[in-house]
């Protein structure tokens, strides 16, 4: 039997044995050494490792229903436009009369700005989704994954019937100046009806009943900064969420694709609770803020290879000028996305969680030694910022040899 196989073999019998108790402490040392690209191998070890699922198979099938069923109640609730028959409810209009809060009452009026107004908060939460879209639709370039159609979009959103606003890019997509009709009366005041009209440049979403990828990822971020208003969306979260939507919108078992979206910000929300720190600037010298992480990196280094240290320390090249984006985004812009799944197989396994994180940014570094003592200050920086191609299994062995 090939060690590929061998592999198969372990994995099938931790994830699909005939125990109904997952052995977790198994399947973290098998999944450190990276998930088989097979069979659901990797989509159930993260839902697993993120503790999204259980390790009791026999409480699966009722966690992902209560799971899934909530998520499309979030979506009814706050992705749908004010007034739509998903989210009305028959209201007491006050004389005993029941009125439809579909209706529009003083409060649900488009134009008002009362505190208490569903339209208000309509409106200002697009200052958060421009940021979204923008950054969604430059999800992993190099690959053509998420500006693919999904097999599986989201009926009450894709067949709008006319409806604006149940897509979230409709909301922000800009508006360009295509004429304006000047009209003067007597001795008063020009009159300039502006006509505008939407501009499509760049803009090229799916047809009625269909969505990209890119515009399911969308919804989980917009959804999640709605339901955290004191995080709110950082840039950045959007390289976090991919390869878990990845992952799991590419599970070959149907059954748990087509709930891609739901499962996949079930695990965002999980990883978001252990590297929210990382997000929110008050907490950077926090022991879980990301100042705190660069120092861990850079005592590290100092403990590993002193000369490097020294170096960067004397080029004045500061942590923060390539260690900030490798922790903060857990190495997802620094390596193509399958090597990003693999890096990822390591620090969801590992029990310390971030702490594998670290000797591999470490390892990083140690590795182009030679290149760093021989490079200037602007040769490092370029070096650091954009990480030469290599095997990531050298670099995760390495990391795996530091004590």
């Amino acid at each position: 039997m090939s060690i590929f196989k061998a592999r198969v073999k372990e994995f099938e019998d931790v994830l699909a044995g005939p125990q109904d108790l997952i052995d977790l402490k198994q399947l973290r040392k098998l999944a450190f050494n990276g998930v088989p690209d097979v069979q659901s191998f990797r989509a159930l070890s993260w839902k697993l490792l993120l503790g999204y699922l259980g390790p009791r198979r026999s409480s699966w099938t009722t966690t992902l229903a209560q799971k899934r069923a909530l998520y499309k109640q979030f979506i009814e609730e706050l992705v749908l436009p004010p007034g739509h028959s998903s989210n009305r409810a028959s209201v007491d209009g006050g004389d005993g009369d029941k009125v439809d809060s579909g209706g529009v009452g003083l409060q649900d009026h488009p134009l008002s700005e009362g505190p208490e107004s569903a339209w208000n908060t309509f409106f200002n939460d697009n200052e958060f989704l421009l940021q979204i879209d923008k950054d969604v639709r430059r999800l992993c370039p190099d690959i053509s994954f998420f500006q693919q159609p999904t097999d599986y979009p989201c009926e009450i959103v894709v067949h709008s019937k006319g409806e604006h606003g149940r897509r979230l890019h409709e909301r922000v997509v800009p508006a360009v100046l295509s004429s304006a009709n000047v009209e003067r009366k007597g001795l008063g005041m020009t009159k300039i009806n502006l006509i505008t009209k939407r501009s499509v440049e760049n803009y090229a979403a799916m047809e009625e009943g269909q969505e990209a990828h890119w515009e399911v990822v969308q919804r989980i971020l917009f959804i999640y900064a709605k339901l955290n208003p004191g995080q709110g969306y950082v840039q950045g979260m959007n390289e976090i969420v991919g390869p878990i939507y990845y992952v799991m919108a590419s599970d070959p078992d149907l059954t748990y694709r087509a709930h891609a979206e739901a499962d996949c910000f079930f695990c965002f929300t999980a990883l978001m609770s252990e590297i929210r720190d990382f997000f929110i600037k008050t907490l950077d010298d926090a022991e879980g803020g990301i100042k705190f992480m660069m120092a861990r990196l850079s005592n590290m280094l100092k403990s590993k290879d002193l000369s490097i240290y020294e170096l960067l320390r004397s080029q004045e090249l500061h942590p923060q000028y390539y260690s900030f984006r490798w922790l903060t985004l857990l190495l997802s812009q620094e390596f193509p996305l399958p090597d990003v799944l693999r890096i990822w197989d390591s620090v969801f396994a590992d029990e310390q969680r971030f702490d594998f994180l670290i000797k591999i940014c470490c390892s990083m570094i140690l590795i182009q030694k030679e290149a760093i003592l021989e490079n200037d200050f602007a040769s490092n920086v370029k070096l650091l910022q954009n990480y030469p191609p290599i095997d990531i299994n050298v670099v995760i062995a390495h990391a795996g040899s530091l004590a």
